[in-house]
C-alpha cells in the first residue's frame, strides 16, 4: 500500500526553536538506538516511522552504531525513506552521528578526521541521502585535539553533507571549548545531545547554563530513564524487560529500593492528572522551556501514541514541581 502522510500532522504537536538558530524541532523526536536493527522486524519499524510523522514527529535521530548490527538502523530508516517517505524529505530532520566502534583498526572509532568523515559517507549511502540535517560527534576523543574533530564537523557543513552540527556526551567544559573553536571556524554548534530525565539531572550542574549562554539547544536522549519512567517496573521486573537482560545502560542494580520508592511516588502525582508515568516523566522534562526537544524510543506504535499524548496535558504549577523536588531528593 502506497503511504500518504496524514494532511493533519501538524495540527497537535508542538515545535520549539533550536537555540538561537532559525531551525525548529518537535517537542518530541524518535530516536531509533533499539528496535529498529537488522535483528527487528522491518515492518513494525516502518509503522511505527510512519505513525510517527503523521503524529507530528519530523525529527528521526539515528547513529553509525545504531543496530544491531551496526549500521542496520541507518538501512532501516533509509529503505522507508526510499519507500514512503521520499516526496516529504524537505519536511523531515534526519540526523546521524560518528564517535563509536563502527570498524576494525585504529581509523574506525572516536574522532579523527579520517574516522568521522568516513563515517559520514557511509551513513549517507546507508541512508540513501545526500545530506543529513544534523551531524553530531557522539563522544568526545580524549587523544585527538579538539580542533581536528571540530574542524571535520564544520567540513561537513562546508561540504553539504550536513546542514547543521550537534554535539553529545560533551561535559560543560568541552562544550565551551568546542564552541569556541566552530565559532571561529564560522560553523556555529546548533545542539547538545545529552542524557536528561527525572533521575539522572548531570547538565544542571553546568552544561544548561553553558547552552543558554551561547544559544544552542539541546535534545534529550533517555528521558524515560531507559524505561525506569514508565509502568513497566511498578511491580517489580518483568522477565522480558531490558533489566532483566544483559543491557549495561539498565540493570537490575539501578533498580535499587529508593529509586522504587521515587517512581512510585511519581507515579501516584501522574495518576492524580490523569496521566501516565511516561506522560508525567516527559512534560516535566521539557518544562520551563531549557530542552527543546525530548528524545523518545519505542519498540510499538502504542507508545509513541501515548508518549505524544504527554503535550496535550496542563504544564506543573509551581506546587506540583516543588512536589517532585521533593520527591526526587527525599533519602530514604
Amino acid at each position: 500500500m502506497v503511504y500518504v502522510a496524514s494532511d493533519e500532522r501538524y495540527e497537535e504537536m508542538r515545535y520549539n526553536r533550536t537555540g538561537r538558530s532559525g531551525l525548529k524541532l518537535p517537542a518530541i523526536s524518535l530516536g531509533l538506538w533499539h528496535n529498529f536493527g537488522g535483528i527487528d522486524a522491518y515492518e513494525n519499524g516502518r509503522e511505527m516511522i510512519t505513525r510517527a510523522f503523521d503524529l507530528g514527529i519530523t525529527h528521526f535521530d539515528l547513529a553509525n552504531n545504531y543496530g544491531p548490527p551496526a549500521g542496520s538502523a541507518e538501512e532501516l530508516f533509509g529503505k522507508v525513506l526510499a519507500r514512503d517517505l521520499a516526496p516529504y524529505r524537505d519536511e523531515l530532520v534526519i540526523s546521524t552521528k560518528a564517535g563509536y566502534t563502527m570498524w576494525p583498526g585504529p581509523y574506525g572509532d572516536w574522532g579523527s578526521r579520517k574516522y568521522i568523515l568516513s563515517s559520514l559517507d557511509q551513513s549517507l549511502k546507508r541512508l540513501g541521502l545526500d545530506y543529513v540535517d544534523i551531524f553530531y560527534s557522539h563522544r568526545p576523543d580524549p587523544d585527538t585535539p579538539m580542533e581536528e574533530t571540530m574542524g571535520a564537523l564544520d567540513h561537513a557543513v562546508r561540504s553539504g553533507k550536513a546542514l547543521y552540527i550537534g554535539l553529545s556526551n560533551y561535559s560543560a567544559e568541552q562544550t565551551r571549548q568546542a564552541i569556541a573553536i566552530l565559532k571561529e571556524l564560522g560553523t556555529p554548534l546548533l545542539i547538545h545531545q545529552p542524557r536528561y530525565s527525572m533521575l539522572d539531572r548531570w547538565i544542571e550542574g553546568g552544561l544548561q547554563d553553558v547552552l543558554e549562554e551561547h544559544g544552542v539547544g539541546s535534545i534529550a536522549f533517555t528521558p524515560l530513564a531507559q524505561g525506569l519512567l514508565t509502568n513497566k517496573y511498578l511491580n517489580g521486573i518483568p522477565g522480558d524487560s531490558r533489566a532483566a537482560g544483559p543491557s549495561a545502560a539498565l540493570n537490575e542494580s539501578r533498580i535499587t529500593p529508593e529509586v522504587l520508592r521515587r517512581i512510585h511516588a511519581l507515579n501516584q502525582m501522574a495518576v492524580a492528572r490523569g496521566q501516565s508515568l511516561a506522560q508525567f516523566a516527559l512534560l516535566w522534562t521539557l518544562r520551563g522551556g531549557r530542552i527543546t526537544s525530548a528524545l523518545i524510543g519505542a519498540s510499538r506504535v502504542s507508545q509513541i501514541e501515548e508518549n505524544i499524548a504527554a503535550l496535550s496535558h496542563s504544564d506543573f504549577t509551581q506546587e506540583e514541581l516543588d512536589r517532585i523536588e521533593t520527591i526526587l531528593k527525599t533519602e530514604e
